[in-house]
């Protein structure tokens, strides 16, 4: 018997009904072994179209859903610590709304979270549809490895992590750094000594566009790196020196054009694969 867990999903104005139908049922339907509760935080009022998919969702699911309404947008890092509260086991498990899981990804992690506090997978990027994989996210295995590269990395990709509430708490929950909450917390995590598990292998199916790579820069981006760097030397979590490097070569990265950050994403982040002969999507 596993231990029983929850599935935790933000939705905002901007997500897409079909996206979030298929991510819903990836994640609960179609899994080996289903979720014993949903947690959708509603980050903000939506729209009437998302608003009805909501409820269309909430009423067919085969498991309990939860819906945690907020009255504006505040971020996906405080809509996240709000549905934590609202969890009804320790064990919690993230999904992004427009990915797709695979279906043995809780089959494979739940096992594990046993003896761990966090436990991630690789995922395969897409575009359009899962059947267009254009790139492969491997994480670091290992805690040595996820240790050493989490000081310059984020160590886990974060559409895939099942964590423990408590651990989570523990470390201060998500905070509001836009856009680095999660790499924020899970440093956190590590440095109070959470147990972290890696697994190399896809478990979800990743969703990204001809947009993602602009939406990787700007000066917006650049103030919470360096807000999250600050904070990361205040901690002792990085040195003197690697606060440099990580300013230097994650903060020049936000601030090159968007084709000179496929450039370097291509070769040092992912892995990607061309299929058909085709050069792959912007992700």
């Amino acid at each position: 018997m596993h231990e029983p867990f929850s599935l935790l999903v933000a939705v905002y104005d901007g997500d897409q009904p079909g996206y979030l139908r298929r991510a819903f049922r990836s994640a609960v339907d179609d899994q080996t072994v289903r979720p014993d509760q949903v947690v959708i935080v509603r980050d903000g009022p939506v729209r009437d179209e998302l608003a009805g998919c909501l409820v269309e969702l909430s009423a067919a699911s085969p498991v309990p859903v939860t819906l945690v309404s907020l009255p504006r947008n505040g971020g996906l890092g405080p809509a996240l610590d709000r549905g934590m509260a609202a969890s009804r086991f320790d064990v919690i498990a993230r999904m992004d709304a427009d990915d797709v899981a695979m279906p043995h990804r809780f089959e494979v992690q739940l096992p594990l979270i046993q003896t761990a506090d966090i436990v991630g997978s690789g995922l395969l990027e897409f575009v359009g549809d899962i059947d267009h994989v254009v790139g492969q996210r491997v994480p670091p295995t290992g805690p040595e490895q996820i240790q050493r590269y989490a000081r310059m990395h984020d160590p886990f990709n974060h559409p895939t992590v099942v964590y423990r509430r408590s651990a989570v708490l523990a470390a201060g929950g998500y905070g509001d750094i836009p856009l680095m909450e999660d790499y924020s917390l899970f440093a956190r995590m590590l440095d109070h000594g959470a147990r972290a598990v890696n697994v190399p292998e896809p478990l979800v199916f990743y969703r990204v566009g001809a947009t993602s790579f602009k939406r990787r820069g700007g000066t917006g981006l650049l103030r919470s790196e360096l807000r999250l760097q600050r904070e990361f030397l205040r901690s002792g979590f990085t040195s003197p020196a690697q606060f440099a490097r990580n300013v230097i070569v994650r903060g020049g990265y936000r601030l090159i054009p968007w084709w000179c950050r496929r450039a370097v994403y291509r070769p040092f982040v992912a892995r990607y694969t061309e299929r058909h002969g085709q050069e792959p999507a912007v992700p």
